[in-house]
């Protein structure tokens, strides 16, 4: 793993076609934090993601990112926007993690190729590894896509909702490796919803409603009058 990153956002808007989905944030992810991003549906979490991302490129304001930059970010997206149709075994989607040290067309070396093994052997699809990525079940294909953030090694960790659409005892087991990537001084920021969920295992909180409603520590972030302010915004805006 590589020199701590930090994230710093300076009034920020991201959005579409002219319209900002999310407007003015200003903060800062600190490095070796751990931090949801929380919010209603439409509220900006993803556009913020994708902005974070270079995915998006900022409306107004701007995003600073220490060190190498964006290359020093893994991003694990929403699995609805991924094409699971594509031709591609479980372990060249999990190989796809090792781009950055290899490249697109060099030879991946037996080292890659071990850690990938043993990537998906930490996640518990060892077995797979030859399997298409089109006959995973949703669960699976999360567990997939955390081997490939595993392989990427990278300091800083972006989640879109890692956890949707699985079994409760696929998400426990992620959630485990996530704190225990955490531990060992990453950068972790995740798009979520169960906020029992984020009380238990997220020290700082990100609440949006199509711009920052509160962003600090949880208990605090998560109080009633930020979150029926997040609903009020919410409601305003789609009127």
């Amino acid at each position: 793993m590589n020199a701590p990153v930090t994230i710093e956002l300076a009034d920020a808007s991201f959005g579409w076609h002219g319209h900002a989905a999310l407007k003015s944030v200003s903060g800062r992810f600190a490095a070796g934090g751990m931090t949801a991003v929380v919010g209603p549906n439409g509220a900006g979490k993803s556009t913020l993601i994708k902005g974070i991302m270079g995915v998006l490129r900022p409306m107004a304001g701007s995003v600073r990112i220490s060190g190498a930059g964006r290359s020093e970010l893994a991003w694990l997206p929403q699995a609805a926007e991924l094409d699971r149709s594509f031709p591609v075994s479980v372990l060249d989607l999990v190989a796809m993690g090792a781009w950055r040290r290899v490249g697109g067309w060099r030879r991946y070396a037996y080292q890659e190729l071990d850690r990938c093994m043993d990537a998906l052997e930490t996640v518990g699809m060892a077995d797979a590894a030859g399997r298409g990525v089109d006959a995973l079940s949703g669960g699976q294909m999360q567990r997939a896509l955390f081997a490939r953030m595993l392989v990427q090694d990278a300091p800083v960790l972006l989640l879109d909702e890692p956890f949707a659409a699985v079994d409760s005892h696929t998400a426990d087991d992620l959630m485990a490796l996530l704190c225990g990537l955490h531990g060992q001084g990453r950068t972790v920021i995740a798009v979520l919803h169960d906020l029992d969920l984020v009380r238990d295992h997220f020290p700082e909180c990100l609440l949006l409603s199509g711009s920052v409603v509160a962003w600090g520590d949880t208990e605090e972030t998560l109080n009633d009058a930020h979150l029926k302010r997040a609903r009020q915004w919410h409601a305003e805006s789609h009127a």
